[in-house]
């Protein structure tokens, strides 16, 4: 965004404020298109953003949903069933019923245990649907089934009329560079699909992967993507899988379309330290590989001064606790009351991964950018409310307190 956008902004809505602009989103994902192999289909984490599905949901292939409450959301925001990826380690069988008995058009269900295999395949009979289905692969962590596991399933009931397997989902981290790294893991996928068809007859339509693609958060991140967009393309091409490639991404989309605007509210000098107060904090803002705030992000700073030396500055938020530091010893010239942090690439993750309840303080406002102009999406949310004990509840005795 620019300075003039910000301050217009800023003199609309209270800090602090989520800004995602829509713009920069939909060039993101035009961009991934373009450096990605043609066909490869995009799929987006839900979790990572909820507020710009509504736009995303226009432009992308598919839309992965890991809870009853974003699976609510994109009802609520109309999001077409079939662009739907119902996945997650807990699919409660009341949550999958339901979604099963409505007879909708959903995209694919993933499988992440057997026990979860058998309550999709139970529900498909009971409801007489055919139901689509990913069986994920675990990569050594709670996620997914074994290989073990997977070729049971295959050998036993890849001819169920009331499952239609789909392939394999597979994903094993974020924020990774190292093409090394991913060479190995599309090997093995390619190794595993082969012996699927080969020993038992099963030819996979389609392969979804995470391949974790990383973003730059920091000022000291070297890290050329259009390079390593390039080599893992060439991973792609080279795979003897041939058929359809879904990757599903979450910060890689959103990261770049958000911004986080957060003013300082005092400023003091403690033991030779200089501390600015900002209105925000880690509550509301988490940058993944931030270690001990040590790092510096992407950010500006308003009003550009040129004038007065250059100081470190240490940037705290408004919590109780000395764990609520953004960044260490920033190079600043002089802060004061009233000056505003714009923190970059804060689209995907920071406004749901912080501890957001501590200290009961409000969450901020979300604002999406369209066409340049401001929309208001959620008005700055107090959590006092959540945070009360409520003894006056119906379920207490008609009400008594008890």
């Amino acid at each position: 965004m620019t300075n003039q956008q910000i301050e217009k902004l800023t003199n609309q809505f209270e800090t602090p404020l989520y800004v995602f602009d829509i713009s920069v989103l939909k060039a993101r994902v035009a961009a991934l298109r373009n450096a990605l192999p043609q066909g490869v289909n995009l799929c987006f984490a839900v979790k990572a953003n909820t507020f710009i599905i509504r736009e995303l949901v226009q432009v992308i292939d598919r839309l992965e949903l890991c809870s009853p409450g974003e699976a609510e959301i994109c009802e609520r925001l109309s999001v077409p069933a079939q662009k739907m990826v119902i996945s997650g380690v807990n699919k409660t069988p009341a949550f999958i019923e339901d979604l099963v008995s409505k007879k909708q058009d959903v995209g694919v269900y993933t499988v992440e245990s057997m026990a979860q295999f058998h309550l999709l395949y139970t529900l498909a009979q009971k409801y007489g649907v055919r139901l689509p289905i990913l069986l994920r692969l675990t990569s050594g962590n709670q996620f997914g089934l074994n290989e073990d596991e997977i070729f049971s399933i295959i050998k036993t009931y890849q001819n169920a009329p009331e499952l239609d397997f789909k392939g394999i989902q597979y994903f094993s981290g974020t924020q990774k560079q190292s093409l090394k790294r991913l060479t190995r893991e599309l090997n093995y996928l390619d190794e595993f699909l082969l012996k699927l068809q080969n020993e038992y007859g099963f030819t996979a339509e389609e392969l979804e992967f995470g391949p974790g693609l990383p973003v730059a958060y920091f000022l000291a991140e070297n890290y050329d993507e259009t390079e390593f967009l390039k080599g893992f393309s060439t991973l792609l091409n080279d795979m003897q899988f041939k058929a359809q490639i879904t990757l599903e991404l979450g910060r890689s989309i959103a990261a770049s379309c958000g911004t986080y605007l957060t003013r300082v509210v005092d400023v003091k000098r403690n033991k030779l330290e200089n501390y600015a107060i900002l209105d925000g904090g880690i509550h509301h803002l988490v940058y993944y590989g931030q270690t001990m705030a040590m790092k510096i992000p992407h950010f500006k700073l308003l009003p550009e001064r040129e004038d007065g030396e250059l100081q470190n500055w240490n940037l705290c938020g408004s919590l109780c606790t000395i764990n609520d530091i953004l960044v260490k010893q920033l190079p600043v010239r002089t802060l004061q009351p009233g000056d505003l942090f714009a923190f970059e690439n804060t689209g995907a993750y920071c406004m749901t991964e912080g501890i957001s309840l501590f200290l009961s303080r409000a969450l901020p406002s979300v604002v999406l950018l369209k066409d340049g102009e401001p929309l208001l999406v959620r008005k700055a949310l107090e959590t006092n409310l959540i945070n009360m004990p409520n003894y006056e509840s119906e379920e207490n005795e008609n009400g008594k307190t008890v």
